[in-house]
């Protein structure tokens, strides 16, 4: 359980100040994923600001809670961007919420960047966007790589469960076609509406089927909520998530017994047991700046992501703004210390990794 606190910005921006922003939820189901997602990015930024800031000029980072809801996601980063003046978004969590930033023209309006969305929705990477720079894999390549693994050995009956929204149909779009690939197609499929942790339908559904597999494309709440409800029902079919889910939070979250075994997707190497350069500078944040929390893929993956920001800013030559900052990410190419990210004027996927995890016995993931 996570036992920091984030004072929520708005009010304490200087003149000086670099302003990058975050909304993020807080609050809500999406709690314990958004509270992470903010401290990865935070540990980074106090890290440069300890070291003179770019160029002398701090970094603000300034974050407001959204609660997962997708009209407070438009709101506040309207806000983040007229009041605040922040140069730069950083780390929003929803396939829907960011859509809807696209829909209302919000990003482009103010032609701001925002940088490691923690989400692999297809509508969000085709057609070609360019504010949003993406350093993860899509949830069409997890799906693939997940249903690849499952009929390797055998097992060709796969259900979903999964968000009924943009971000749960992105995700089930992803496992029918890797389906179709083989010549297979969905044996079932359960939903739960955004915001609700109320499964007992899907897991009835999905149990029609009689699957062999599941893949979860769902926020951490419901996802335990139906990995319990369904091993309760003594149900034996293997159970994978994409990549939105902390193996930890799920396992106390569902119960040891119910959750030991379940498989999820990674977008980043292992934050615990990595050996890369930046996976140790990661830790070593953590440890100076959040000691009492532990490290997760979550935290890591946007540690990444405010590198690239911060890599965009350095390159900016010149009035620090946000055309300028989206244009310098354009220009972005590198080795983070162990991981690859390369945009370019017309490419915004930065990275393709993706790693295969399971839950052991004590709560911790192993590959």
């Amino acid at each position: 359980m996570l036992g920091f606190v984030f004072a929520l910005g708005g009010g304490s921006v200087q003149a000086a100040d670099i302003v990058v922003g975050q909304a993020a939820p807080l609050s809500g189901t999406l709690a314990s994923t958004g509270k992470e997602m903010v401290l990865g990015a935070k540990i980074y930024f106090d890290s440069v600001n300890a070291q003179g800031g770019i160029g002398g000029r701090r970094i603000n980072h300034v974050v407001k809670d959204d609660g997962y809801k997708t009209e407070e996601t438009v709101r506040l980063t309207r806000e983040l961007i007229e009041k605040d003046k922040a140069v730069g978004l950083i780390g929003y969590a929803g396939t829907g919420n960011i859509a809807e930033l696209l829909k209302q023209g919000v990003l482009a309006a103010g032609n701001v960047p925002l940088v490691a969305p923690y989400t692999g929705g297809e509508p969000l990477r085709k057609p070609y966007n360019p504010y949003i720079f993406h350093i993860r894999a899509g949830y069409a390549d997890e799906a693939e790589r997940m249903v690849d693994q499952f009929t390797g050995v055998g097992l060709n009956r796969v259900a979903v469960f999964y968000q009924n929204d943009a971000f749960g149909l992105a995700g089930l779009a992803g496992v029918e076609a890797a389906l179709a690939k083989r010549n297979l197609k969905l044996a079932a499929r359960g939903s739960y509406e955004k915001g609700s942790e109320d499964v007992a339908k899907a897991v009835a559904s999905i149990n029609q089927g009689a699957p062999q597999a599941i893949v979860m494309i769902a926020v951490m709440r419901p996802a335990a909520a139906f990995v319990r409800e369904y091993r309760r029902q003594d149900n034996g079919a293997q159970i994978f998530s994409i990549s939105v889910i902390n193996g930890p939070d799920l396992f106390a979250l569902a119960g040891g017994t119910a959750a030991r075994g379940v498989g999820i997707t990674q977008v980043v190497p292992s934050p615990v047991r990595g050996t890369q350069r930046v996976v140790v500078e990661y830790r070593e944040a953590l440890r100076k700046y959040a000691p009492q929390a532990q490290p997760s893929y979550t935290s890591f993956e946007e540690y990444l992501g405010a590198k690239v920001l911060v890599e965009g800013l350095k390159r900016i030559k010149g009035e620090i703004t946000p055309e300028a900052l989206l244009k310098a990410l354009e220009t972005v190419d590198t080795d983070l210390g162990g991981f690859k990210v390369r945009f370019s004027p017309n490419n915004r996927i930065g990275s393709s990794y993706i790693d295969v995890t399971l839950l052991r016995g004590d709560g911790q993931l192993s590959n």
